[in-house]
């Protein structure tokens, strides 16, 4: 995946709050189209461990997460501290533009 530019990113961000009144229905509109387009299931490393990012979720403090795997064990990370594998999965500039937007 490439890096995009600001204004790539704050379009992306347009586009997914355009009907947004406040920052929560901001955030569900970023959760939203990371749930249309975000390619899951996917691998990457988390503190050196494999683990497989089954899904996203919106939790009740208001912060995106992804739903990770190993075995059995589940554990939800934030996708602002998820490391990406190289390559990224497909739909995973969706989560450089919630990070933009998060700030």
């Amino acid at each position: 995946m490439r890096t995009l530019g600001k204004a790539e990113l704050e379009a992306m961000i347009e586009e997914a709050t355009v009907d947004a009144y406040n920052e929560d229905e901001q955030l569900t509109g970023l959760f939203t189209m990371l749930e249309e387009y975000l390619d899951v299931p996917f691998s990457t490393a988390v503190l050196g461990i494999e683990v497989t990012v089954r899904g996203i979720d919106l939790t009740l403090d208001g912060r995106i997460v992804a739903v990770c795997s190993r075995g059995g064990i589940r554990q939800s990370i934030g996708l602002l501290e998820l490391p990406l594998p190289t390559p990224a999965p497909e739909g995973a500039e969706w989560i450089e533009a919630y990070r933009h937007w998060a700030g």
